[in-house]
């Protein structure tokens, strides 16, 4: 690593860590003033609060906190740069402003694929796992939402239903399920249980009343009683009933904005859902917003770049207003987007990433004319 980008980078870093801490303190103190009251109701004790922002915080970095501090520190070494002509002695020594600017995309980049990771592995845990602690002492004992009662499961691509009238989200138990599927033949089974679970990923019922209606007329199908019945063939898997359990109470844009749901958690459920639905629009602007909304580092530099690095007093507080200013245009119209995604009046794809491809070109634009 040159000298040159050491500096730049610890120029940045400073700032950057200053920013994001004074970012985590606001937020966790403004947001702990209003809980106080649900806490109080909760009778959580300090380590359980202590807790719940733990688990809670990673995923509020993805939106609004990592990329605001992000803007923020970018401006403020653009501006200590330009106010002290260090931007004008480097492109007077040959160094181009893409050049310059190379540290802050590489760490904008790496910034990006870390909130990839948090938002895909972490924060739908985590908001689970803070609701969990905030309910806690609101249920029964041992009761609470790892029993989900009247479960109904569709299996689109393999023609079958699960109707399960008690799931235990943690070990995939579940007492009384009936189950009803359609052979290749047009043949009509169906299986009411006393329990079932999955053992070496394959579904085991037990005390099963199994019937199959042939597809002749007059044909009276006759049950059959077993004690343990095996069937390889249903290939649905926990996680893939818990991502129907998430999804299935998605009814608004207000549910559909609420839920946390992974990458794969969506990708699941449209795998056994290959049918349009009216939640479909939702569920495939959700699928790109989540993947869009990470990159919103390297585009904070895009866009900040050209303003901030204008050269002179006056030109520098005028650069950093009118990125803050086109920065807030990006975060409105990115949520603007997504609404209309979600509603269907535009295409998915383009609902998240428009304002992504907007926002870097024009960046690029005018950086390019800067230059």
């Amino acid at each position: 690593m040159r000298l040159l980008d050491r500096y730049l980078l610890r120029e940045l870093l400073i700032p950057f860590g200053y920013c994001l801490g004074g970012f985590l303190i606001f937020w966790i103190s403004f947001d702990l003033i209003n809980q106080m009251s649900t806490f109080q109701r909760a009778h959580l004790k300090p380590m359980e609060i202590v807790m719940y922002y733990v688990v809670k915080t990673p995923g509020d970095l993805v939106f609004p906190m990592l990329p605001a501090a992000w803007l923020l520190a970018i401006l403020y070494a653009m501006v200590h740069h330009a106010r002290h002509n260090e931007l004008i002695a480097m492109r007077a020594a040959g160094v181009s402003i893409w050049r310059v600017a190379m540290p802050y995309l590489v760490l904008g980049f790496l910034l990006s694929v870390g909130l990839f990771i948090i938002n895909e592995f972490w924060a739908p845990e985590g908001a689970e796992r803070a609701e969990a602690i905030l309910k806690k002492q609101n249920t029964p004992k041992g009761a609470s939402k790892r029993w989900v009662r009247n479960v109904t499961f569709s299996n689109g691509r393999g023609n079958r239903t699960w109707v399960i009238e008690a799931y235990d989200r943690q070990t995939g138990t579940m007492i009384r399920p009936h189950v009803k599927w359609t052979l290749a033949t047009g043949t009509l089974c169906e299986i009411n249980a006393e329990r079932a679970g999955r053992t070496n990923d394959v579904w085991v019922f037990l005390n099963v009343k199994e019937l199959t209606y042939i597809p002749i007329a007059g044909a009276v199908p006759l049950p059959e009683f077993k004690d343990v019945r095996a069937i390889p063939e249903f290939s649905e898997t926990p996680a893939e009933i818990e991502s129907e359990i998430k999804i299935g109470n998605i009814h608004s844009l207000r549910d559909i904005r609420k839920t946390q749901l992974s990458m794969m958690e969506i990708i699941r459920y449209k795998r056994l859902h290959p049918e349009d639905s009216p939640s479909m629009n939702m569920l495939d602007t959700k699928l790109h917003g989540r993947l869009a909304a990470p990159w919103t580092c390297l585009v904070i530099v895009l866009i900040s770049l050209p303003f901030g690095a204008m050269t002179g007093r006056r030109n520098v507080f005028a650069g950093v207003a009118s990125s803050i200013v086109i920065c807030f245009a990006y975060f409105v119209l990115l949520q603007m987007g997504l609404a209309l995604g979600s509603g269907g009046f535009v295409y998915p794809w383009m609902a998240a990433w428009s304002p992504n491809i907007a926002f870097s070109l024009g960046g690029i634009l005018a950086t390019w004319k800067f230059r």
